[in-house]
């Protein structure tokens, strides 16, 4: 581990070698280039198996460098999800949930009061004491109010909107929601920026596409280090492209916005090569959290072989299409096995700028960097958790669930369904289970699908468990919550002159992708007591302040 910490910081150590003998400055450290797609799911990808093989660039850009087949999102929704990235923590840790509802998901709506605390440390903001300027292309997703937008968290510019391309809406009882150029509104979905719902017509791709190409030219020429975050959100329903794809891919229109950000991403790339500087630019390729198939097969994407998908703690919901891409550093054409997150962005990105990661909290985010360049893997623990509850873990092969559940029977009466055609007995229940006692227990490479537990009585179910049982326990006995931040939500806050009429209403949770307009039932009844000596998996300790 010595030599590769040494490795990943060789541009601060030929700066001051070059500084003592007197020579020019050596090269800067390495750009960072994180490309998030938004509800895209592991099986859309030609490189992943997706049978139209519509992403050749994407998948060139895997046989240019690493796949990882095991990467994962730190929660099933979008919001808490880029927390995660953007503070290498865990979303219970930075406040990024709701305690109104046991294992309930919670994002930001416009008319959420919360969002991303001062407290927390976000990527582009410690980037800077290495020199870097930064920008995020897309969607912010951290909180609509002003003293939670990307500028106030270090960010140096921003284009794009606090939300997803919800709408269109009034203008009357909910604005459209708004897009940014740094700290002014320059327009709103549905208005300024159209979108033909009929027809799927949008060029907000390649307005996003020519805001990465001018950010990366611009420091290019300056010769100054960047961080680009590009967030593009073609892919979360309602789905768009522009006019050139609308009507290209065998899979309809959801296969049409796949189509463009897959060449916006080869676009990009050869920019990268034109300009002479791809080997001194790292890029990793991933997306927030799975496919959401309750849009499917129209409006949502695929989860490949695994159950379930967005708003769910099975693999369909948190593990995601991942590429890293560095020219002359990753070896090309390699696939990692190591269990990767995408709170390891934080933590790699850190590493390839000489930055430790800060000390004075919790960074649950690895670096990644051994394995990239050495092929080394670290055993460690994924945690899954829906809301303040953690419902699996993920050590090795094995995967142990101990709450399991879609959505309520509720939604499900409602034609709301997480898990479309795949019913899988006890597991994919409508009604919370608690498995705290005696977990479900999967070997996630024979069974990637989670469709065979194995059996309680097996050595290899007992010897699982001994392994899993302590991580876990110590997992929670340091773990300290931070304060809710998606549990109050009030309409005054929106981006209109007119107050909410009803004052302020609490939060009960939303199904993401149908807007927030709708409110999800709360959960169908409160999590049982906890006995003695029982892992408890809803976390409910001392908040911070």
């Amino acid at each position: 581990m010595a030599a590769v910490a040494v490795a990943t910081r060789w541009w601060l150590l030929l700066m001051l070698s070059a500084a003592e003998l007197g020579v020019a400055p050596a090269p800067q450290p390495p750009n960072i280039l994180l490309l998030l797609m938004d509800d895209m799911g592991w099986g859309d990808l030609g490189v992943y198996g997706e049978p139209s093989r519509e992403t050749p660039n994407l998948d060139q850009m895997a046989a240019q460098g690493m796949l990882f087949p095991n990467f994962y999102t730190a929660n099933p929704l979008c919001s808490p999800s880029r927390a995660a990235l953007l503070t290498g923590r865990l979303p219970i840790r930075s406040g990024f949930y709701t305690t109104n509802g046991h294992a309930r998901n919670a994002y930001t709506p416009q008319e959420i009061v919360g969002g991303i605390p001062d407290s927390e440390l976000l990527l582009p903001a410690l980037l800077k004491g290495a020199g870097y300027a930064s920008k995020i292309v897309g969607k912010w997703h951290l909180g609509h109010r002003p003293q939670f937008h990307p500028l106030k968290h270090g960010f140096d510019e921003w284009f794009g909107s606090p939300n997803c391309h919800f709408g269109p809406y009034d203008n009357k009882a909910r604005p459209n929601i708004p897009v940014y150029r740094d700290q002014e509104m320059v327009g709103r979905f549905y208005e300024e920026f159209p979108i033909n719902l009929k027809t799927g017509e949008a060029n907000l791709t390649q307005i996003y596409l020519q805001e990465a190409l001018e950010f990366i030219q611009r420091q290019q020429a300056a010769h100054r280090p960047f961080f680009l975050y590009w967030a593009v959100d073609a892919t979360h329903a309602p789905v768009y492209a522009s006019k050139p794809f609308l009507g290209t891919s065998q899979r309809g229109r959801y296969g049409d916005a796949i189509r463009e950000l897959d060449d916006s991403v080869g676009r990009i790339l050869r920019l990268l090569r034109d300009l002479g500087i791809a080997e001194n630019t790292f890029v990793f390729f991933t997306s927030d959290n799975g496919a959401a198939l309750i849009s499917a097969p129209r409006q949502g994407g695929s989860n490949g072989p695994f159950l379930c998908g967005k708003q769910t703690t099975f693999e369909g919901g948190m593990r995601e299409p991942a590429i890293a891409w560095w020219p002359g550093h990753i070896p090309a054409g390699q696939v990692s096995h190591q269990l990767g997150s995408i709170m390891d962005l934080f933590t790699t990105s850190l590493s390839l700028a000489g930055l430790e990661p800060p000390r004075d909290r919790a960074i649950d985010g690895l670096d990644l960097l051994p394995a990239m360049l050495q092929g080394h893997l670290t055993d460690r623990p994924i945690f899954y958790y829906r809301g303040n509850t953690l419902m699996a873990v993920t050590l090795g092969l094995y995967k142990a669930h101990f709450w399991t559940w879609t959505n309520s029977w509720e939604e499900f009466k409602q034609g709301i369904d997480f898990c479309p055609g795949q019913n899988v007995s006890g597991v994919t229940t409508h009604s919370q289970e608690e498995h705290t006692k005696l977990p479900l227990i999967f070997h996630l490479g024979r069974d990637p699908g989670e469709r065979f537990p194995l059996s309680i009585a097996s050595i290899e179910y007992l010897d699982a468990l001994r392994r899993i049982t302590p991580v876990v326990q110590q997992h929670q006995e340091a773990l300290v919550p931070g304060q809710p931040q998606l549990n109050v939500c009030n309409r005054a806050v929106m981006e209109q002159d007119e107050p909410n009429p009803c004052g302020m209403w609490v939060w009960t949770g939303w199904v993401d992708g149908l807007g927030c307009s709708q409110p999800v039932s709360p959960a169908p009844h409160p999590p049982p007591p906890n006995p003695a000596g029982v892992l408890r998996m809803d976390v409910q300790p001392k908040l911070l302040p």
